[in-house]
């Protein structure tokens, strides 16, 4: 497989012998793109993985651990805190607005799947230098998050109570935008997304087409 092609897919040559191995032959095209995607780093957190492996996950009060929409702990008085953390880094460097919106989109409905009702939101964000040659790019890209994180909250009534930003030349390529969203329900309310045993309904859809 040609270099230039595995670069734009941001797979490397060991990843793409794996996917070999794993299918038995070369892939296309398609199947090249889905392995591409399924194994980014926003799908499958293939490079961090090792380090949130270190974060504790179990504890008498953890209600909720990795694997479902969100996380779950319980707070007393029957009450369960549901979070959710989400970073859209990429997306918010070419449309800054949507980018940060849709993240904050995604988590307030990862908490609400759960079962819980979306009360805070909170941000951590950190761009490339005000000034210089990437000063432009990064002011356009600071306002638009900004208001793509407030505007999304705003418009269902979910405040941002508290965030964090820092400025350094690292992040002038590509900015980390980290949401966070707190949702609050009864401890032993929370919706999980997995279905188990028999009697539950199956739902099919159609589509029909009209001439």
């Amino acid at each position: 497989m040609n270099s230039a092609i595995l670069e734009r897919h941001g797979l490397t040559r060991d990843e793409y012998d794996r996917i070999v191995r794993t299918l038995g032959r070369a892939p296309s095209e398609t199947e090249l793109g889905i392995f591409s995607v399924m194994w980014s780093e926003h799908c499958s957190y293939k490079s961090s993985r090792i380090h949130l492996k270190k974060l504790p996950t179990k504890g008498p009060r953890v209600l909720q651990g990795p694997g479902e929409n969100a996380g779950a702990v319980d707070i007393g008085d029957g009450l369960a805190a549901v979070f959710k953390i989400e970073s859209h880094n990429h997306p918010s460097f070419i449309e800054p607005y949507q980018g940060a919106a849709t993240g904050v989109g995604g988590i307030i409905r990862d908490i609400f799947t759960m079962g819980a009702r979306p009360i805070a939101l909170m941000n951590s964000l950190r761009f490339g230098p005000l000034d210089g040659p990437s000063g432009a790019r990064t002011r356009r890209t600071v306002e638009g998050v900004v208001s793509g994180i407030a505007g999304y909250g705003n418009s269902i009534g979910i405040a941002t109570v508290g965030g964090e930003i820092a400025f350094e030349e690292p992040y002038a390529g590509n900015p980390l935008v980290n949401v966070l969203c707190l949702g609050l329900t009864r401890a032993g309310a929370l919706v999980k997304g997995r279905a188990s045993g028999a009697g539950n309904p199956v739902i099919e859809s159609y589509r029909i087409e009209v001439d």
